[in-house]
């Protein structure tokens, strides 16, 4: 003990009034959650730059599009694609693509706006426009429970055409037309490595895109599963398939056809979700179709059995 009349310390025991200084604290948080550590800037800096990469993202798909170059635009706008403006560069040299554009534009009510060339030039971000442009609002999906509604209300069996990795929107667009040609109820797309509506599916789907409904799915590979529980067979168009279109016996109950990509075909868990592959026959020297082709295929195979299914 220290002599009582000591101004140092405390007067018994070890510890003293130092004792709380000596418990613990916890754990020492992570670099990057300590305000005044280089690490927390660092991880701070990221999370910015990436929230600001996100909100582009997504003005990016809320953007409108623009359609550019004589043929397109008039190709757009006979295919009764949805627009809002039709722009035309002040001075140019009208022809016969200029008038037809310009005159379909008013007869649909579509705003014809007489632009300068520079500011063209930026709405087309730098594409060959030839003096016209088209301005084509954001596609409106559906939701992929909507689809599964319509087809059960239209008294015929479900028809859907599911795409898996088809980055190609003009592909896209065909297969959008010949779902429509064949009867098919709707087209479902994976929300991430797939084509979306824009303008060159618009035009390549002669604008049937307008009337058949597309969904997109979070997850593919689970919403296939969720149509299967509710009752719909799932087949797959591969060119090592376990069946040929010819023997698609599955054809005139409720289906859903997924096409996979060109490079890649099928993925893993898409493949192992379906409950039948079909391969196309073809000629001897020919390894394979494309895309929408061997989708077109398969969906007049199914319309001509479904046929027969309700004549007989």
């Amino acid at each position: 003990m220290r002599n009582p009349g000591s101004k140092k310390g405390a007067i018994v025991g070890s510890g003293g009034q130092k004792s709380k200084g000596l418990q613990g604290k916890g754990p020492t948080p992570k670099a990057a959650d300590r305000p005044n550590h280089p690490a927390y800037r660092k991880a701070k800096a990221v999370a910015k730059v990436e929230h600001a990469r996100q909100q582009r993202r997504k003005a990016a798909e809320n953007a409108p599009e623009t359609v550019a170059g004589r043929n397109p635009v008039v190709e757009c706008l006979r295919a009764g694609i949805p627009a809002t403006a039709l722009y035309v560069a002040l001075g140019i040299d009208a022809d016969d693509r200029v008038a037809e554009a310009v005159r379909l534009a008013a007869d649909r009510g579509i705003s014809v706006l007489e632009v300068q060339r520079g500011e063209l030039d930026r709405i087309t971000g730098g594409a060959v426009h030839q003096g016209l442009g088209l301005q084509v609002p954001p596609f409106e999906y559906t939701d992929p429970a909507d689809l599964l509604e319509v087809a059960n209300e239209s008294g015929r069996p479900p028809l859907f055409v599911a795409l898996d990795g088809v980055t190609d929107p003009r592909n896209l667009g065909a297969v959008v037309r010949s779902a429509a040609a064949f009867g098919a109820h709707g087209v479902l797309l994976p929300q991430r490595r797939s084509a979306g509506i824009t303008a060159v599916a618009w035009r390549t789907s002669a604008g049937t895109a307008a009337k058949l409904p597309i969904a997109v799915a979070t997850n593919l590979t689970r919403q296939l599963r969720e149509w299967a529980d509710a009752g719909l067979m799932i087949v797959g168009l591969d060119a090592d398939g376990t069946v040929d279109v010819d023997g698609l016996d599955l054809a005139t109950g409720p289906l859903v056809v997924v096409v996979g990509s060109e490079g890649r075909g099928l993925s893993r868990l898409v493949r192992e979700t379906c409950d039948q592959t079909v391969s196309i026959p073809m000629a001897p020297g020919v390894e394979s179709l494309n895309a929408s082709v061997a989708a077109g295929v398969v969906l007049a195979e199914v319309a001509r059995r479904r046929r027969l299914d309700a004549a007989g």
